[in-house]
């Protein structure tokens, strides 16, 4: 009898903890967790996060992205404030000895009445697989060294660990959100949209908040690929101010390997990266039916070859799910046009960002209601993907702190709180996911899942042939 009291303890005990920690929807969890955020206003501009570098016209805002379809070639990019200078990366693997040179080019731009500096975009191609580069740019004194990692060869069972961050800005949060990011292990960040938030400056600030952010994030961005996508924030259409080209300031200083994927845009492209397809689209650019996007998407999917990548992932900016107040439904038209593809071709996971909020789906899918007939609301679909939004890196606008009520069945688990993500690849049939929160200045992983992969795992004649998985439990 003691011992049975003892265990009614036991478990009344645990079920008050998990009480105070979650609210139960109809399927999902709803965090109830608030932290004491910092305030969303963006660091002030003589930070040590916006130092400028020493030296006359020296390189700043350096960042690279992947510079082909297969890893083989990287994008350094940067900015010389005072004259164009050289455009010449010198490289090598050993540190200081740069056997190397490769030549870039250099352009600049105007927003309004801000001129901006010389922004400078090098390919570095023909590289080994799985090798530490060294890389110096800019001359004399005011010359910069820095270094990458290329991926391993493109191979089934290659591991590989990625970041994913959105809706970043230049907050203090934003600067927890890098920080934590840094100590994470990832190599390569999955960015899905809205970087520096200069939009919401007046005139020529514009132009000085996307200098002061591409200082703020090149601690990581020059040591590693970020895999750029658009968000509402960089579209910059101001009539008012003579502007009405979109994506303007930033389709002239971050680029993309659009052409190696046969895109005609920037704007949407693809990317193979060790054992990871990756697919980036565009919340904001015409993807109906007929339209450019639409047609690269189409052709660009049946190219995906899963014994070679078998991981599937897909980049945008505006939640195709979405189970918050704050921008509820707008993903609905992408939806209509996308998620049956994305169902057909087993997609195994889609990253957005654009709510100021953590929430990630069931495997869910919409696909069989078509206005006048069908299921209207989402079902269960082993088939489709799990949807992710990581729409909380720090911004300015604040936390979306209003969750639709009751949960809806496809919604797993949200919560309101700064952070960002990962996702380690083990294997062809196995990967982990973790989200990890900013909890006042801590990392703290909060939602975490072993993830089967749609295309080796769910079926039986290829699950013979996979290697052996322990230590990691699956659900």
């Amino acid at each position: 009898m003691g011992r049975i009291v003892v265990t009614v303890t036991k478990l009344l005990f645990v079920y008050l903890v998990l009480s105070s920690y979650v609210c139960e929807g109809s399927s999902g969890i709803t965090s109830s967790f608030i932290r004491s955020e910092w305030p969303a206003i963006d660091i002030p501009l003589d930070n040590k996060a916006f130092v400028v570098p020493d030296g006359h016209n020296a390189p700043q805002q350096v960042h690279i992205t992947q510079g082909d379809y297969d890893g083989k070639a990287v994008i350094i990019s940067w900015v010389t404030p005072d004259e164009p200078g050289s455009s010449t990366v010198q490289y090598g693997t050993s540190e200081d000895k740069y056997n190397y040179v490769a030549h870039g080019t250099v352009t600049n731009y105007t927003f309004y009445k801000y001129k901006s500096g010389y922004i400078h975009h090098c390919v570095v191609g023909g590289l080994e697989y799985d090798k530490k580069y060294y890389y110096k740019i800019g001359n004399g004194d005011s010359s910069r060294k820095f270094w990458f990692e290329t991926p391993p060869k493109i191979d089934p069972d290659a591991s590989y660990k990625f970041g994913i961050i959105g809706d970043m800005g230049q907050t203090y949060n934003s600067l927890s959100t890098l920080e934590h990011y840094i100590q994470s292990g990832a190599k390569t960040v999955l960015f899905v949209g809205d970087l520096s938030y200069a939009d919401r400056y007046h005139e020529n600030d514009i132009g000085l908040r996307w200098d002061t952010w591409g200082r703020f994030a090149e601690k990581s961005a020059a040591y590693q690929p970020w895999i750029w996508s658009a968000g509402n924030h960089e579209i910059e259409y101001f009539p008012s101010l003579g502007e009405t080209v979109p994506f303007k300031s930033y389709l002239y200083r971050y680029t993309t390997p659009y052409a190696a994927s046969q895109s005609s845009s920037p704007l949407w492209y693809a990317i193979r990266r060790a054992s990871a397809h990756i697919i980036v689209v565009s919340s904001y650019s015409p993807f109906v039916k007929y339209t450019p996007q639409w047609h690269w998407l189409r052709d660009e999917l049946k190219r995906v070859n899963r014994e070679k990548t078998p991981w599937l992932i897909v980049l945008m900016h505006v939640p195709m799910y979405n189970s918050n107040e704050a921008h509820f439904m707008e993903g609905e038209s992408m939806r209509s046009v996308f998620e049956e593809w994305f169902v057909h071709y087993n997609v195994d996971l889609v990253f957005a960002g654009h709510v100021h909020a953590y929430e990630r789906s069931y495997r869910v899918s919409n696909i069989r209601y078509n206005v006048s007939s069908g299921e209207r609301y989402p079902v269960a679909n082993e088939g489709a993907p799990i949807y992710i939004i990581v729409g909380d890196g720090g911004n300015q606008e604040g936390l979306a702190g209003r969750f639709r009520d009751p949960q809806p069945e496809y919604s797993a688990f949200r919560e309101a709180s700064y952070g960002h993500s990962t996702l380690e690849i083990m294997n062809r049939t196995h990967a982990v996911y973790t989200w990890h929160r900013n909890d006042d200045g801590k990392k703290v992983p909060v939602d975490s899942m072993t993830l089967l992969n749609q295309y080796w795992a769910g079926n039986r004649r290829r699950r013979k042939l996979q290697r052996p998985f322990n230590g990691i439990a699956t659900y």
